[in-house]
């Protein structure tokens, strides 16, 4: 019962003030301030007359601390009850245990260091600092009044265009009114940062790009560092980074990308959506079977069978014990979603829906990072396609890389076990932390910010809670 900020001496004043100071400066990191109450604080704290007062205002004050503590240090929003694809588990600190700590330190340094310490944390918020400034001046200016423009036109809608990608930072100077090299230049640039293919025709989608607003680019920044505030924990040396509105799979080494991969992720339908969450990589398997999911067993698989029982021959009926049965005389129509009494499996094999290798980080959302036949829809530009799981555009190589740590000759290891034809399990004797992440906006080390679209909503979700919680766009001077 010792308290911490209405004792006598420098101590508590010191506490007091770095926690007055630091949740006048919430609006920094994307926090509502009025969940903190400053201006009540202050006002308490020159009228306590009397011992119950300050008691009253020592638990007060403590319960404001905790809570800007876990929203700077882990977010203001819990991400489950924002969208259940979110199953990302948050790694909150006991409170008593903070208080404790913060009891013990320098006020000012523990405040620092309580929100994440990554650089890509620091970068956002940098950036928010920069869309708030070009909010107050303006923006970008005129949107673009056309649909699709592409090279060779000129008039007045190119002007706009021009304008737009000089005040965006794509395009240098010019008085040029037709859409020439340069323009189709800036063009490209602009559709590399927001992950379209790089062209340079202002076709449709790439238009839309151009004419979002810095206020819909400010809310994917505050989305993003609430983002990072959910997985504000060590990520791991070495860890894979698949972020599904950008398609692509990473490994990261010392927070350096050493191999990247493009990735197709689940479509947007209620049952296909890839998850949100973290897990650890345990071991790959070369020439996988496929273990079809049950809900895809029933729902796809099941009506095909009760059309023809010998439809899709190429997956075993495998019954509760194991055995492989044959279809002649089996009624497919007696079994419904709740009682079909089989598994499907497919056996290794070029065309197999795992194609050749997976790999796994077992967990309970049955997620993995795969290999496919259907290497068309790599080459698409938006890449939400599977049933949930991540397809890879080179598991081999990515495999390699992955086998590096524990072979001499990774490639030749791999493709040993491939030749075989049979399924192989190859453990990671260095386990590797997965992060199946969303963001919508994510800085570089150098270059601009990157932005995404919101593949599944998540985020227009995220930002409603945010403002229900408090938080707001704001504009601030240069």
């Amino acid at each position: 019962y010792k308290p911490i900020w209405t004792e006598k001496g420098g101590k508590a004043k010191k506490r007091r003030e770095a926690f007055l100071r630091a949740i006048k400066d919430a609006p920094a990191h994307g926090l509502p301030v009025s969940r903190y109450d400053p201006e009540t604080l202050e006002i308490n704290l020159r009228r306590v007359k009397s011992e119950r007062d300050l008691g009253r205002l020592e638990v007060e004050m403590s319960k404001l601390f905790l809570r800007y503590a876990r929203d700077i240090q882990t977010g203001v929003v819990v991400p489950s009850s924002v969208d259940s694809g979110i199953v990302r588990e948050v790694p909150y600190r006991n409170r008593t245990s903070l208080l404790k700590a913060f009891a013990k330190s320098s006020p000012k340094a523990f405040i620092k260091k309580l929100p994440p310490q990554n650089p890509e944390y620091s970068r956002l918020m940098k950036e928010k600092m920069r869309f708030e400034k070009l909010m107050r001046k303006g923006g970008w200016g005129p949107k673009v009044q056309a649909k699709a423009l592409k090279p060779g036109q000129s008039g007045k809608q190119v002007v706009q265009l021009r304008n737009r990608l000089i005040a965006m930072g794509y395009l240098k100077r010019t008085s040029t009114s037709s859409y020439d090299d340069r323009i189709r230049q800036g063009v490209a640039r602009m559709q590399r940062d927001h992950g379209l293919v790089a062209d340079g025709v202002a076709g449709p989608g790439t238009m839309q790009q151009i004419n979002t607003e810095p206020a819909r680019r400010l809310t994917q920044i505050i989305v993003a560092m609430e983002r990072e505030r959910w997985t504000n924990m060590p990520r791991g040396k070495r860890h894979i980074w698949v972020n599904i509105t950008d398609y692509h799979a990473r490994i990261v080494d010392n927070g350096k990308i050493t191999f990247q991969t493009r990735s197709v992720v689940g479509a947007n339908t209620h049952d296909r959506r890839t998850p949100e969450f973290s897990d650890v990589m345990e071991h790959m398997v070369i020439n996988p079977t496929w273990n079809v999911p049950r809900s895809i067993a029933v729902k796809e698989y099941l009506p095909m069978l009760q059309e023809n029982p010998y439809a899709v021959g190429h997956l075993r009926l495998v019954d509760g014990r194991g055995r492989v049965i044959g279809r002649d005389g089996i009624d497919f129509t007696q079994f419904d979603e709740r009682n079909f009494p089989f598994d499907l499996k497919e056996p290794p094999n070029r065309g197999n829906a795992l194609g050749l290798v997976k790999f796994m980080f077992p967990n309970r959302h049955n997620i993995y990072l795969h290999d496919t036949p259907a290497k068309k829809l790599f080459g698409r530009e938006a890449r939400a396609f599977s049933h949930g799981c991540v397809r890879l555009n080179d598991p081999f190589d990515f495999a390699y890389e992955l086998l590096k740590k524990q072979t001499r000759n990774p490639e030749a290891f791999f493709q040993e076990r491939l030749a075989t034809g049979r399924e192989n399990v190859v453990e990671l004797e260095q386990h590797v932390p997965v992060h199946l992440v969303y963001r919508t906006a994510f800085t570089q080390a150098k270059g601009k910010t990157q932005f995404r679209r919101d593949v599944y909503g998540r985020d227009a979700r995220i930002w409603k809670a945010l403002e229900k919680a408090g938080v707001s766009l704001r504009a601030v001077r240069g």
